[in-house]
């Protein structure tokens, strides 16, 4: 509705937008760069941040700089996960279909990854979303996992993402011997104003609009109440535009701002 109102061919603030299009700030290239060393190193490596920061959008971009040729990513994000769906979601992923039993299809599981390392020569990316969810009994199996030919060696990159509590539970004495397998943490912060003014320019440049739609004061506004999270700017600016359309507003000020966060947003 609004899109064709201010000359966007594409929804500027949608979660499918395309990796490619993604504004991308010096944090999150640090964060994925350290993820691909990760990766490279197959290396356990936790990754953090606060609600609606853009972890999921980070990840996204991370696999997409990754060759298909050199690593397969394995991707699962389940708040029930257990243990057996944990290797059943993998082997599926795979292409197999996995064994009853969680010992023996963590077996299948090891045997599929050395024929994909040393046959296809692929290394494999296995990334946990939602992490600050899964139970002890879950988090318990990432170091059963993480065991292979004797401790000499990880047999895949393990990159667990979750909200900021998940490094708190893993700080916790009882998890000790987990945490003392983490390689790598990594923390997603919230954007700052300048961050969150390219970050609006950025997604209306990737929907096909070059123009200014925001004022500098409404810009001011939306940052005050997002705090900088990508996902609470995607909700005030898709309400602006909306409402901006609907009123015939070519551009956006901080009272429709307002207006919308306190009526439609809050």
């Amino acid at each position: 509705m609004y899109e064709t109102f201010y000359g966007c061919v594409k929804t500027p603030f949608s979660r499918t937008i395309d990796a490619t299009d993604l504004y991308t700030p010096p944090v999150l290239k640090e964060i994925a760069g350290r993820l691909h060393y990760a990766a490279q190193r197959q290396l356990f490596a936790v990754f953090t941040g606060e609600a609606g920061t853009g972890k999921t959008t980070t990840l996204r971009w991370f696999k997409e700089q990754l060759p298909p040729s050199k690593y397969q990513v394995f991707y699962l994000s389940d708040s029930k996960l257990t243990p057996r769906h944990f290797y059943k979601g993998l082997l599926e992923q795979i292409g197999c279909e996995a064994k009853f039993y969680r010992g023996d299809a963590k077996r299948q599981l090891h045997r599929e990854i050395e024929l994909m390392r040393g046959i296809h020569h692929i290394r494999p990316v296995v990334v946990v979303d939602e992490a600050h969810l899964l139970d002890r009994e879950m988090l318990e199996e990432v170091r059963f996992l993480l065991n292979f030919q004797m401790d000499s060696m990880s047999p895949m990159t393990l990159i667990l993402a979750g909200q900021s509590e998940l490094w708190d539970r893993l700080k916790l004495q009882s998890f000790a011997a987990i945490r003392q397998r983490i390689d790598m943490v990594c923390r997603l912060s919230p954007l700052d104003r300048a961050q969150t003014e390219a970050y609006l320019r950025q997604h209306l440049l990737a929907a096909g609009t070059d123009r200014d739609i925001f004022s500098e004061k409404a810009l001011d506004a939306i940052y005050t109440y997002s705090g900088g999270i990508a996902r609470l700017i995607n909700k005030a600016a898709t309400n602006a535009l909306i409402y901006g359309a609907q009123t015939q507003k070519p551009i956006i000020d901080e009272h429709m701002v307002s207006l919308v966060i306190s009526g439609e947003v809050a």
